[in-house]
């Protein structure tokens, strides 16, 4: 039910290039319709390029001559395209009425702390990792640089103006409260969540399956490993392709799909000059509606990702499918996944190789306990993450926001 009995009317503001079929836009886009389903009235400013979003009320800024793509992890020209989202987001607050700002990252709180003071609007900001972490694992930021200090000043400012702040992990809403200096009572886990109705293994038969195998040219026989998200060196990718010689020495028949972008072409001439190119199918940019009946092709999943404050979303469309996932030990991982993930040394190529043999070994062997174990993660998915806890938090927050609790 919406907050206090009423619609309310709620600017979303997301400094990216939405929508791109990634994990964080993949939480906005999931916020918004869980608002939606609420009943709330939800509008969101973002950046000039992006994918569709069906039935979702847009507005773009507009163009920069200078750079046409799309804008995804830090970069230099994000200056400019924040500053036209400023001056959309101001436009929309004096032209329309908005009872509150729900900002998405860092970029966006400083939007929306600014345009709020000038319209009084309180803002909800939305954390999914440090901005000056995120910008040294994307090898835009070092600890010695000059820029270092002033942005992590600036980060701490940030997070200090949210009327109330979430995070999408246990493990950075800590970080929020002890480095960053954001008042406890402001302060609030809001994790990341997965629809089980949509990432479900049963609505793909084997017919279905076998013929997806043939269209993406993938052996008809052998055990499939599946990996979901952006490919980039934080990611793990590099890890990833480099673990998989190891691989194939003790299962030969085993498969890799990397479901992502960007650098594709990279990471198969990578794959190439590993000699494994014949074991690894690279599909690029996968649209977000297409990812579950790709999941299901599956046997073991793998998030090799080596960030420590950054969220991994995709560990909720593994789990939701009931893939047995391999990650890096990372407390993002051990939050979601528990002591049903399978864990190898953050960084590690030889772990990794190592935990993924032991699930493919266990595929092979016991058939029946990879079962039991594919039941348990679907069942902590839709438990723990599933998306009406998520409207009631938000609806709570906002209540708390405009002083309706």
């Amino acid at each position: 039910m919406p907050t206090g009995s009423r619609t309310l009317r709620i600017l979303v503001v997301a400094p990216t290039s939405f929508f791109s079929d990634t994990g964080c836009h993949v939480r906005i886009l999931e916020e918004m319709r869980i608002l939606e389903r609420l009943g709330h009235h939800v509008e969101i400013a973002t950046y000039r390029n992006g994918g569709p979003a069906n039935q979702l009320r847009i507005h773009r800024t507009l163009p920069i001559p200078w750079r046409r793509g799309w804008e995804v992890g830090s970069s230099r020209h994000k200056v400019a395209f924040d500053l036209l989202l400023g001056l959309t987001v101001l436009r929309l607050l004096a032209t329309r009425r908005f009872d509150l700002i729900h900002a998405h990252l860092h970029e966006g709180g400083l939007i929306g702390a600014i345009a709020g003071r000038l319209f009084r609007k309180p803002m909800l900001l939305d954390l999914q990792g440090s901005l000056t972490e995120e910008m040294i694992d994307h090898g835009f930021l070092s600890r010695d640089s000059r820029f270092f200090r002033p942005l992590l000043a600036l980060e701490k400012w940030i997070v200090g103006q949210g009327d109330r702040v979430v995070a999408s992990t246990a493990h950075f809403s800590r970080l929020c409260v002890e480095r960053y200096g954001c008042p406890p009572e402001r302060m609030e886990q809001l994790g990341d969540f997965v629809d089980t109705d949509v990432f479900q293994p049963e609505r793909f038969p084997p017919t279905d399956r076998h013929a997806l195998r043939r269209t993406l040219g993938l052996p008809a026989a052998g055990p499939l490993i599946v990996y979901l998200g952006l490919l980039a060196p934080y990611q793990g990718t590099d890890l990833l392709l480099e673990a998989m010689p190891r691989i194939l020495d003790r299962e030969p028949d085993a498969h890799l799909l990397l479901m992502g972008y960007p650098f594709v072409d990279r990471y198969r001439d990578k794959a190439q000059s590993l000699g494994i190119g014949q074991a690894v199918t690279l599909t690029g940019r996968m649209p977000y509606a297409d990812v579950p009946r790709h999941l299901a092709l599956g046997d073991v999943a793998v998030a090799p990702k080596v960030s420590k404050t950054e969220g991994l979303g995709k560990l909720l469309n593994y789990m939701a499918m009931g893939l047995p996932t391999v990650a890096f030990d990372v407390p993002v991982a051990r939050e979601y996944l528990g002591n049903l993930g399978v864990y190898a040394e953050t960084g590690d190529t030889a772990s990794l190789a190592e935990a993924i043999c032991g699930l493919l070994e266990r595929h092979r062997r016991d058939p029946d306990g990879l079962r039991e174990l594919r039941c348990q993660l679907r069942e902590r998915a839709r438990v723990r993450f599933g998306w009406q806890p998520v409207g009631q938090s938000l609806n709570r927050l906002y209540a708390e926001i405009l002083g309706e609790s």
